[in-house]
């Protein structure tokens, strides 16, 4: 049978989780409402892929398509405050930290702006000049010689 003594000490101490809980449960709910909790999440996932990738070994270099594919998602994603999608974008893609300038990838591209499409992403103004277009009836050849696919998983 429990003494006195150990009882209280039994109390205490589940009265002290109980307090640990209701502490760690305030400061989660505060860093949510904060919208910190979202880029902890984001930044614990870009750091497991980071230490996956280094497990796996080097990454293939990341071609110029995909340089452009991937600044072109990530501006879109940034604009629309998906900062935590692209975060993990460039960890497990190998992106550059530092974005292109923008100037460098219209010209690469080969896009010339006017200055409403300079307030959007790029990605809008190529969507919106594929669903404007009314080449062809409407429809674009895409022609896959044309490019060059050596992104990780693809044989080329």
């Amino acid at each position: 049978m429990a003494t006195i003594s150990e009882l209280k000490d039994d109390r205490i101490i589940v009265h002290n989780e109980f307090l640990i809980r209701s502490s760690v449960h305030s400061l989660l709910q505060t860093l949510e409402s904060r919208g910190v909790m979202g880029q902890l999440k984001a930044r614990i996932r870009a750091e497991v892929f980071s230490a996956l990738d280094e497990q796996r070994g080097a990454r293939p270099s990341l071609s110029h398509d995909n340089l452009l594919i991937n600044e072109l998602i990530r501006e879109y994603l940034e604009f629309n405050k998906y900062r935590h999608t692209a975060s993990v974008l460039t960890a497990e893609s190998g992106q550059p930290e530092t974005p292109l300038d923008r100037q460098f990838l219209a010209a690469e591209l080969r896009v010339s702006e006017d200055a409403s499409s300079k307030s959007v992403p790029l990605l809008y103004g190529l969507v919106s000049h594929f669903l404007n277009s009314s080449d062809n009836r409407g429809k674009v050849l895409l022609r896959g010689a044309a490019v060059s696919i050596s992104a990780p998983g693809h044989d080329s």
